[in-house]
């Protein structure tokens, strides 16, 4: 086992301890809109917030197969100790693609929590040195908790064109509002944060076409092989959320309904009824069909990265499309078990409605709303345009 490998198994098993305990505090979590100190502090021990720092800067660089591993396990307990885990690890990776500069700031302590707002709806304008940032940005995943946050920007440069940039601000320079008051994904403090005139240094801002890492200027592409491209990556890294939540649902399931009786019925033991049965399995065969799915797009995404070359459209429309796939089929599983669960699964005390309202309010974010994901993979397999740069 190579030392990478070791280190993973590691976070793995001691993120697989926490799930009880991240399953407990998500009543807890719900209530404040955002996540217990206590999960955050159990995820920084297990070592989830290094596994894509740089390993010159003491992180783990884990793989993204190793990452979306150790995703899903956390959002088997929880799914939004789950997602907000995957904005900071996915930003650590993006923030490797920043000059050395800006990562020796960004990494110093190894262990880091990067939010960002990647929908441009902020102003740089151009000084000595850098830029002043002005802006806000709504749905920030994970900024109440985060060192830092990356602001999607559009700048307007001295010849008077535009450019969206993408700048790394210190979150003591950020206002969050009290403002995320929701019915799914309700811990994942996804508040709307606000820069005024803050001055940030060109060393941290980088512009689109860095935020490609396939274009290999990561500072260690060739060595570890993790220049991934950059949409391709992000969708990997958000999969392994609604795959965690499935498969606890599922397990939330299956530990209630043996003896149950069926309210109204003649019968004594749900588990015996032949229409629970059909259910149970077609719930978990489309979750088994979504962790098969995963593995390959995983795998061709690390393959391609590992052979120093990018990948092709119709591997990033197929990536895109699938997740969106993934998406609808947890969806949907989670759907069909509530749907024969008892009514007692509306009881707040009851983890399994926490899944449901998770799946399906995360089901509706804008980059993996199954049908605009099915619709660019279907008009790569027709001959056209994917229709989108997000790919």
């Amino acid at each position: 086992m190579s030392q990478s490998d070791a280190d993973a198994q590691k976070v793995l098993e001691a993120v697989r301890e926490l799930v009880p305990t991240l399953r407990q505090n998500g009543a807890e979590t719900e209530r404040r809109r955002w996540l217990l100190d206590e999960n955050i502090e159990l995820l920084e021990k297990a070592g989830v917030f290094r596994i894509a720092t740089p390993e010159r800067f003491g992180g783990l660089d884990l793989p993204v197969d190793q990452q979306a591993e150790i995703l899903a396990e956390i959002s088997r307990g929880c799914g939004s100790t789950g997602w907000v885990s995957m904005v900071w690890v996915s930003t650590a990776w993006i923030a490797s693609l920043y000059p050395d500069k800006a990562q020796e700031e960004v990494f110093a302590n190894g262990s880091v929590r990067i939010s960002g707002g990647f929908t441009p709806s902020g102003t740089m304008k151009p000084v000595e040195g850098g830029y002043i940032l002005n802006g806000t940005w709504r749905f920030n995943t994970g900024v109440p908790g985060a060192q830092w946050n990356v602001h999607a920007a559009i700048a307007e440069l001295p010849d008077g064109s535009h450019e969206e940039l993408f700048a790394l601000v210190p979150t003591d320079e950020i206002t969050v509002a009290d403002d995320w008051d929701v019915f799914g994904a309700s811990g994942t403090g996804s508040a709307t944060s606000t820069v005024k005139d803050v001055f940030v240094p060109s060393h941290r801002v980088v512009g689109v076409d860095v935020y490609d890492a396939s274009t290999g200027n990561r500072w260690n592409a060739e060595l570890k092989g993790r220049n991934y491209n950059l949409t391709s990556y992000i969708l990997a890294t958000c999969a392994p959320v609604y795959q965690g939540i499935a498969h606890a649902a599922l397990e939330l399931f299956l530990e209630r309904v043996p003896g149950k009786p069926i309210t109204y019925t003649n019968w004594t033991d749900q588990s015996q009824h032949p229409h629970t049965q059909v259910e149970v399995a077609r719930a978990a065969n489309k979750i088994a069909a979504c962790d098969a799915l995963s593995r390959e797009w995983l795998r061709v995404l690390q393959d391609r990265t590992d052979q120093g070359e990018k990948l092709t459209v119709e591997e990033k429309a197929a990536i895109r499309g699938q997740v969106g796939y993934v998406v609808q089929a947890t969806k949907e599983a989670v759907e069909t078990l509530y749907n024969i669960s008892s009514a007692s699964t509306i009881l707040r005390t009851n983890h399994f409605q926490r899944a449901y309202r998770d799946v399906a309010a995360l089901s509706l974010h804008g980059l993996l709303t199954p049908v605009s994901s099915l619709e660019a993979h279907g008009r790569v397999l027709l001959g056209l345009e994917p229709g989108t740069d997000y790919i």
